[in-house]
């Protein structure tokens, strides 16, 4: 495969490629990670979030080989294509992997190149957490209260990207099948017409709903909430929310318990280790996590809701450039963060690698060394709260002072040395 050179660990420590047909993830001794710069500030944050990385994985006691992988510019670069096939090969093969936004070009061939990998690794979970940290400037006056993590369904629903334009010859075909065929003939308005299919499947659904179950009991979650438009999209919408709750009562035993269940048989009184599964009706839920923050912990979705939901958390804790993300399957982690490519400061080592650095805290956590993932987020917040920032927070603190890119990096890791 045409992948670039690891970079191998110190002398007497072993490099083992992880088993691409496993059914479970087996962290060997010295992990490779694949990591992808991505386009525009990818080529800043990338670097920055490696080294911060690597001193938290050092600071504990292991070792990382990177392993270089491209897509966007830098694979048009080198491979004269936007998605080669080894970038998709080494996540498959190592499992894991760490990447910057991308940017899709204009005629790529792609509705976007982010969807396009993720659809091809099979990542359908795209599990974004909220948290605010100390020093991070909030537009809410408790913006501790936040702490959420969003599964978002990440292969359906307007992922699936079926839809015509107006102009298609086959937007048509569709109206006409729609209006003569199925009997919905006077419910589009005349003239030009988009039309899309939304699909929820009870596969598509009970996977990720299942994603989200399993993360709250890992990580000791009080509850998992399936947020849908379920009153007007009876179907679909509707349809998610009750395979959600078949996974919670069909699955788990005692574990799991739905919330009619708490308050009906046990009057509000939770056992311990277990888990509580609800449901919120999406315009509902966009009210809740301003208002009601602590009540939630995971949130599980169809696409568009929660993009939209975790965006709106985003915005309680600091915006989405500190917001971190990653994409799941099975025995598979991709991590990346919510931000785009900001083409129009790349290069000017400015933007703020936070957000990549935390994406990374998802991928250790993901790997079990708990200890390098809070290790590198303490650093993080240890630094922001000493008013050593980035352009975008220093504007918006007084008294602080600006870092470039490289620098904030080289501030956490000199942290990451002082916490340890």
């Amino acid at each position: 495969m045409g992948y670039d050179k690891v970079e191998i660990p110190p002398e007497g420590k072993s490099v083992t490629v992880l088993d691409e047909d496993a059914d479970e993830f087996d962290v060997p001794e010295t992990p490779i990670i694949p990591i992808l710069y991505g386009d525009g500030i990818g080529t800043d944050v990338g670097p920055a979030a490696q080294s911060v990385l690597e001193a938290a994985a050092h600071a504990t006691g292991r070792d990382v080989a990177w392993l270089r992988i491209y897509a966007g510019e830098s694979a048009r670069e080198k491979y004269d294509e936007n998605l080669p096939a080894d970038t998709v090969d080494a996540i498959r093969e190592f499992r894991i992997g760490i990447k910057g936004p991308l940017t899709t070009p204009v005629g790529a061939g792609y509705r976007s190149l982010n969807v396009a990998l993720r659809k091809r690794l099979d990542t359908y979970a795209n599990v974004r957490p909220t948290y605010h940290l100390d020093g991070v400037p909030s537009p809410v006056s408790h913006p501790k209260k936040m702490d959420m993590v969003t599964f978002r369904e990440n292969t359906e629903d307007v992922y699936a990207g079926i839809e015509w334009d107006h102009t298609d010859d086959d937007v048509e075909r569709v109206r006409e099948f729609i209006e003569d065929e199925m009997g919905y003939d006077d419910i589009i308005h005349d003239g030009p017409v988009g039309i899309g299919i939304k699909p929820i499947t009870e596969f598509g659904t009970k996977r990720l709903v299942r994603k989200a179950i399993d993360y709250a009991l890992e990580r000791g979650r009080d509850t998992v909430t399936l947020v849908h438009k379920g009153n007007i999209m009876k179907f679909t919408e509707g349809q998610f929310r009750d395979w959600g709750y078949e996974v919670a009562e069909q699955e788990y035993g005692d574990e799991v318990i739905t919330e009619d269940t708490l308050w009906e048989e046990r009057d509000g009184d939770q056992p311990d280790n277990s888990v509580v599964v609800n449901d919120r009706i999406a315009d509902n839920m966009l009210q809740q996590v301003l208002t009601r923050t602590e009540n939630y912990d995971v949130l599980a979705t169809m696409n568009l809701n929660g993009d939209y939901i975790s965006d709106a958390c985003g915005a309680q804790i600091g915006g989405l450039g500190i917001a971190p993300g990653a994409n799941f399957g099975d025995a598979l982690c991709l991590a990346e963060p919510v931000h785009g490519s900001a083409p129009k400061y790349a290069g000017q080592d400015k933007v703020n690698p936070t957000a990549m650095i935390l994406s990374g805290v998802l991928l250790f956590e993901y790997m079990g060394w708990d200890d390098a993932a809070s290790l590198a987020r303490d650093a993080v917040e240890a630094t922001i709260a000493s008013k050593r920032v980035t352009y975008d927070l220093h504007r918006q603190i007084e008294g602080g002072e600006k870092l470039a890119t490289s620098e904030f990096a080289a501030a956490v890791v000199e942290n990451i040395e002082t916490l340890s």
